[in-house]
């Protein structure tokens, strides 16, 4: 706690809410006495602190369960269901959409597909459909709606404008901060999905308990989203991990081994042709043994340069490729440790497609703890 002088008592108990909130959120109810302990205080000023949080409407009393015998313990909980949050992973093929509390439990999803050079007007009106299904769906209205937190794929400034996106040519010059700002009143946050993904991966995910990783966001595009010391790196100027633009990478154009394939059948849509070859290989194809080769020899030179350059604890491969680490797995641990002077661990995502709205909504949810649960200001009432 901070050091207090004498007549800080408004500092003290502004500290002491702070305290009961974080023991509150993403706990079940608590007791004053579970609370008490949890918060380091004494019972009589957390019932202060306790009374002080519900009048400002942030924590509310718990009514006892139906059959309680005898006079039961209060209990206290944080009143996450007073707003929500949003997540949105704006792919090349899909915009994908989640709705959560004020502690980010998911409430809702959605999806819409569009194609990827689908105009500007057409990919926006996708990302208002896939909001929307999900207030619906939840039951809630835009006017709950406290933080839209957004991944996106390409290169992105700090301010949320896009400088380049291969997979969504529409994008690139953009200013999707603004664009965004103007559908949705509420707080808008942009970030680039691949450290959304690693985000979801390192809370939610593989790398749970990992303070070091590298994402490797592999699919028709590949990107990377790097943890460092717990946190999600951005860089000075939000551009870390863009390995896909040194051409010695061979980044760019590694899923052409498995999209151009000779195993994928005349007529099989680019959405799907990786997807054929993984299979045959799985099915031990010769032929798509070798393309997935090629491709994990690409794959393996810019992951190990980041391992050589970070040391990570972990490696986590997702994305849509990870539907098949089983294939891919193996051979990019033996190509890694070839190359590597200390072997990272290596693992497949367990969050799959949903891992850079997972994400998103983390961001959201971290957003609103520095916003309104930090020492800097005093805790004003829930709006």
């Amino acid at each position: 706690m901070a050091n207090l002088r004498g007549g800080d008592l408004s500092r003290l108990r502004q500290l002491n809410s702070l305290t009961a909130i974080r023991a509150l959120r993403g706990a079940g109810p608590l007791t004053l006495s579970a609370l008490a302990e949890r918060t380091g205080l004494s019972r009589p000023s957390m019932k202060e602190v306790a009374d002080e949080l519900m009048e400002l409407g942030w924590v509310e009393e718990v009514p006892p369960s139906p059959g309680t015998m005898g006079r039961p313990a209060r209990r206290y909980r944080f009143r996450a269901d007073s707003g929500c949050l949003v997540g949105i992973d704006i792919g090349g093929h899909n915009v994908r959409a989640a709705l959560s509390d004020l502690d980010g439990e998911i409430l809702a999803e959605t999806r819409q597909p569009v194609l990827p050079g689908a105009p500007l007007e057409e990919r926006l009106a996708a990302i208002d459909r896939a909001v929307s299904g999900c207030l619906a769906l939840s039951g809630r209205s835009a006017a709950d709606l406290w933080t839209v937190a957004v991944g996106t794929t390409g290169v992105l400034t700090p301010e949320g404008r896009v400088t380049f996106s291969a997979a969504i040519p529409a994008w690139t010059g953009l200013d999707l901060a603004g664009k965004l700002r103007e559908m949705f009143s509420c707080q808008v946050l942009i970030e680039n999905d691949s450290r959304l993904a690693a985000l979801a991966e390192a809370r939610r995910g593989a790398a749970q308990g990992a303070r070091n990783v590298v994402f490797l966001h592999v699919g028709r595009r590949m990107g990377t989203g790097l943890i460092i010391d717990g946190k999600v790196h951005r860089g000075f100027g939000a551009a870390a991990g863009e390995i896909v633009m040194l051409p010695e990478a061979r980044w760019y154009d590694a899923p052409e081994h498995l999209n151009g394939c000779e195993v994928v059948p005349e007529g099989t849509a680019p959405e799907d042709a990786a997807g054929y070859t993984l299979a045959a290989a799985r099915d031990g194809d010769p032929v798509a043994l070798a393309a997935v080769d090629r491709y994990v020899d690409d794959l393996a030179v810019g992951t190990a340069a980041m391992v050589l350059v970070l040391d990570p604890q972990m490696v986590v491969l997702g994305g849509g490729f990870s539907r098949s680490a089983d294939v891919l797995l193996a051979p990019l641990r033996e190509r890694l440790e070839r190359a590597c002077m200390r072997m990272p661990e290596v693992r497949a995502s367990t969050l799959g497609d949903e891992c850079v709205v997972m994400g998103a909504i983390d961001y959201a949810a971290d957003h609103l703890s520095r916003e309104l649960f930090t020492s800097d200001a005093p805790l004003a009432p829930m709006r």
